[in-house]
């Protein structure tokens, strides 16, 4: 096992590809719809990486990402922004927010889960596979 991750999308059909190809690997996904009940998971579940959406209800994924690294308990927890946002700016935008990484819609299927564990602390690359 791989680990938990939590996986922050609205979108049923994105949140299915990703966990799909995330169990796969040996990844527990959970998932929220909404960016408040992620930040609740996050601090129940303590996962190995948050993956964020950042055009959801209720709280954009910018807040999102500025709101979980005012956590102590979260503060080194990888979060990745994967959106269909990929106008200029953006990136630097959700980076500036707190995420950790940055992954463009449509994923790729072929490279996702090699993008994901890039993202993951060194010591815990070498344990997936």
């Amino acid at each position: 096992m791989n680990g938990t991750l939590l996986v922050i999308e609205d979108n049923e059909q994105n949140f299915y590809m990703m966990r799909f190809l995330l169990e796969k690997h040996g990844f527990t996904i959970i998932g929220a719809e909404n960016g408040r009940l992620g930040i609740e998971m996050a601090l129940r579940h303590k996962p190995r990486a948050i993956l964020l959406d950042i055009q959801l209800p209720e709280m954009d994924g910018y807040a999102v990402a500025a709101e979980l690294k005012k956590h102590d308990e979260l503060a080194d927890i990888p979060i990745i922004a994967v959106t269909s946002y990929a106008m200029v700016g953006d990136r630097e935008q959700i980076l500036t927010a707190g995420a950790t990484g940055y992954i463009e819609k449509p994923i790729n299927p072929e490279t996702f889960v090699d993008e994901i564990i890039h993202y993951l602390p060194d010591k815990e690359r070498g344990e997936i596979r």
